[in-house]
C-alpha cells in the first residue's frame, strides 16, 4: 500500500522536531502537525524552556549588574525595570528561534499542517484546522509527541488575573514586589531565584518536607544558603485553605496551615504562581476504536525504542513521563526515528544529566554521597568553591560548589554535582569522564582552561586526592591507581 508519507509527527516540540530532522536524513517523507497556528515548536519554543531560560538570563544580567554597582539611588530592579523591557529581550529570542526551527524544516523539505491532529487507525491521521476544515493522510509510521499541560488546581480558582501557572506567568506585565509561589518542584526554585533576582519579595509553599530531595546534601544545603540570602521565604508542608483579594490593603491574601499545627498563617502578596504538575496532551488524540496502553497518569507506555502497545505508533517527549525535559526529548525524538525505520542506535550510556535553571543554576549526574554510602560503596569527595576560582572573583560569581564523588579505591568518578554559575555546561566534563569509566586523574593530568569555571573540576580532583593521601594513603601510590 502506498501512503502519503512515511511518518506523520503530531506535536513540533523537542521530540518532534528531532524526529523530523533525523528521519530527513533517512530520506523519508515527513509531516508534521502543529496545533498553534502561529508558532512551530509547541511549549519547547513558546511557552516554556525557551521563554523561561530567556527571562532567567534577562534577570541574572540585572542581578549580576546589581550585585556589582549596588541600588541606584535607591532603587531596586523591579522599580528601575519595566516587565515590558525583559518581554522584548524574550520576544527577540523567541523570534530568532522560531525563524530557525521554521528555516530548518523548510531545508530539509518537511510538510507542515496547521491544525489539531486526531489518529483516525494506525496509518490515518485527520488534521483540522481553525475553521473546522478537515483533511486525512494516511502514513507508514505516526509519532506522538504532543507534550503535556498544566494540571489546575481543585481548590485554586486560576481564572483570577492574580493567579498565574508556569504558563500565564511569562505574560505578565509588571515585575511583582511580592510572590507566592505554591509548589515544590524543580521549577518552583527556578521562578522563585528568577523573581527574587528582580527585587521581588518571594514565599515558597512547598506540600513536602524537604527541598528538592534527590538533591547532594551538601548542594540542597548550599541552596538553602542561597534561599536565606535572597530573602525567599520558604514554609514545607503547607496547604492553601483559602485565595482572596483584599481590597482594603489592596493585595491577595493566601491563607495557609503547616502539618502539625492548628496555627493559620496569612501570606500577602501581590501576585500567586501555582506550580503543579502536568497531564498528557492525548485528550481526543485517538478515535475510539483505537486503543494505547497508558500508565494510570494517562502518559503513554513505550517500549525501549519508543514504540507504543501499537506496532507502527510511536511516542516521544513529555507525554511518555519522565525524565520529561527537552534534553531527554530531543535524544527521544531521534531514537524514534531510528526505530521506525529500522537504523541501528546506540541509547545513551551512564546517567543521565539533571540541569536547573534557577539563579546559580544546580546540575548533577550519577551517585550522591549518601547515595553510595547506602549502596555500600567506598568513597571520597573532593570538592571546589567557587570562591577559590579566579573566573569567579572575575565575574564576582563567587556562590557555589563543584562536588567530585568517587571510587576511593581506583579513583574511578562516580557522580558530579553542581551549584554556581555554568553548573548546566559545566556537568558535561564530568557525564563525558564517566560515561568512559574515567577516574579523576584525568582532571588532574590534562590541561584545562584558565581562567575558566572548569578550572573547579582540577580543583576538586586535588582536594579528593588529598583526603585520600590523609587517610593514609601514599601520594604517589594514590597517583598509580
Amino acid at each position: 500500500m502506498a501512503f502519503d508519507y512515511d511518518v506523520i509527527i503530531i506535536g513540533s516540540g523537542p521530540a518532534g522536531f528531532s524526529c523530523a530532522m533525523q528521519s530527513t536524513k533517512f530520506d523519508k517523507k515527513v509531516l508534521i502537525v502543529e496545533a498553534d497556528s502561529n508558532h512551530l515548536g509547541g511549549t519547547w519554543l513558546n511557552k516554556g524552556t525557551v521563554p523561561s531560560k530567556a527571562l532567567r538570563e534577562a534577570a541574572n544580567l540585572i542581578q549580576k549588574f546589581h550585585s556589582q554597582f549596588g541600588d541606584e539611588r535607591g532603587r531596586k530592579p523591579y522599580e528601575r525595570f519595566r516587565m515590558e523591557d525583559l518581554m522584548l529581550y524574550r520576544e527577540t529570542i523567541l523570534e530568532s528561534k522560531n525563524k530557525k526551527v521554521k528555516n530548518d524544516l523548510i531545508k530539509n523539505e518537511v510538510d507542515t499542517a496547521r491544525g489539531v491532529g486526531k489518529i483516525i487507525d494506525d496509518h490515518t491521521v485527520e488534521v483540522t484546522d481553525s475553521l473546522s476544515q478537515s483533511r486525512k493522510f494516511t502514513t507508514e509510521n505516526i509519532l506522538i509527541s504532543t507534550g503535556t499541560s498544566p494540571i489546575n488546581p481543585e481548590n485554586i480558582d486560576l481564572e483570577s488575573s492574580d493567579i498565574l501557572n508556569y504558563d500565564s506567568i511569562l505574560d505578565l506585565t509588571h515585575i511583582p514586589r511580592r510572590l507566592v509561589i505554591i509548589g515544590s518542584g524543580l521549577i518552583t526554585f527556578e521562578y522563585a531565584t528568577i523573581f527574587a533576582a528582580l527585587g521581588t519579595r518571594i514565599t515558597i509553599l512547598s506540600d513536602t518536607d524537604d527541598v528538592l530531595p534527590f538533591l547532594d546534601r551538601e548542594i540542597k544545603d548550599h541552596l538553602t544558603d542561597i534561599l536565606k540570602r535572597r530573602n525567599i521565604q520558604v514554609y514545607y508542608e503547607s496547604s492553601v485553605q483559602k485565595i482572596a483579594d483584599n481590597n482594603l490593603r489592596t493585595c491577595t491574601e493566601v491563607v495557609f496551615k503547616q502539618k502539625g499545627s492548628d496555627r493559620t498563617h496569612v501570606s500577602e502578596t501581590d501576585q500567586v504562581l501555582y506550580i503543579g504538575g502536568k497531564k498528557p496532551n492525548t485528550s481526543g488524540l485517538m478515535s475510539s476504536g483505537l486503543e494505547m496502553t497508558t500508565d494510570e497518569k494517562g502518559f503513554i507506555k513505550v517500549d525501549g525504542n519508543y514504540r507504543t502497545s501499537v506496532e507502527n505508533i510511536f511516542a516521544a517527549g513529555d507525554v511518555v513521563g519522565d525524565p520529561s525535559s527537552a534534553a531527554a526529548s530531543f535524544v527521544q525524538g531521534r531514537l524514534a526515528a531510528c526505530s521506525m525505520f529500522d537504523i541501528p542506535s546506540d541509547t545513551p550510556s551512564g546517567d543521565i544529566p539533571y540541569g536547573i535553571y534557577s539563579i546559580p543554576e544546580i546540575s548533577g549526574i550519577g551517585l550522591t554521597e549518601l547515595k553510595a554510602e547506602e549502596l555500600g560503596i567506598d568513597v571520597t569527595v573532593g570538592r571546589a568553591y567557587y570562591e577559590n576560582l579566579t573566573q569567579a572573583d572575575i565575574n564576582h560569581q563567587k556562590e557555589g560548589l563543584l562536588k567530585l564523588v568517587f571510587a576511593t579505591e581506583d579513583l574511578k568518578l562516580l557522580g558530579v554535582h553542581i551549584i554556581g554559575e555554568n553548573a548546566s555546561d559545566l556537568i558535561h566534563l564530568g557525564q563525558s569522564i564517566m560515561a568512559q569509566n574515567g577516574t579523576i586523574k584525568y582532571f588532574i593530568e590534562n590541561v584545562l582552561n584558565y581562567p575558566t569555571y572548569s578550572e573547579a573540576y582540577r580543583i576538586a580532583a586535588f582536594n579528593g586526592v588529598n583526603r585520600v593521601y590523609k587517610a593514609g594513603v601514599k601520594y604517589k601510590k594514590i597517583l598509580e591507581r
